[in-house]
């Protein structure tokens, strides 16, 4: 028997994290991330929540004897956003992974409905958004499934060397 329970990410999980990130990032878009920066940004926010937030998904299993393992098997970020319109900040979902084991399992819907509660039950909250590379229909099935509409926009970026 298996549970899913929904944690923040401590220090110590921070190469996890960083490792999944760059996983995900040659995944989805073909990139290669610098290992060091990945570790150091997660390690930044991690330590202020201000930044970001780091939720882990652990797959806790009872095995004979009734001891409960658990293993991290999915991982979300949150970070905020400023709505004049709205007056109020949307929380932004981003660096999403799920261990292939567990894809298509419920792990980032249990990640979704963590997140979505806290941000219901925290006043000034208007929302939760995240973008989507255009060519990953499956992910687009899903959040479209937990209630996420296309809000009609296109992220555009200029990226600066540092």
């Amino acid at each position: 028997m298996t549970e899913l329970r929904i944690r923040t990410a401590h220090a110590s999980d921070r190469d996890l994290l960083a490792q999944w990130a760059i996983t995900m990032a040659m995944e989805t878009e073909q990139r290669h991330l610098d290992r060091a920066t990945v570790r150091a940004g997660i390690a930044a926010g991690i330590a202020d929540p201000a930044k970001a937030r780091y939720f882990i998904a652990m797959d806790e299993a009872v095995v004979a004897g009734g001891e409960t393992i658990a293993a991290p098997v999915g991982t979300l970020m949150l970070t905020h956003e400023w709505s004049d319109w709205r007056n109020g900040d949307w929380w932004w979902i981003q660096s999403v992974y799920v261990t292939p084991t567990h894809r298509r399992r419920g792990v980032f819907a249990a990640l979704y409905r963590h997140v979505e509660a806290l941000a219901r039950a925290t006043p000034g909250v208007v929302g939760l958004r995240l973008y989507v590379e255009h060519g990953n229909v499956d992910a687009q099935r899903t959040y479209a499934a937990l209630g996420m509409d296309d809000a009609g926009y296109a992220v555009c970026e200029a990226e600066f060397e540092r």
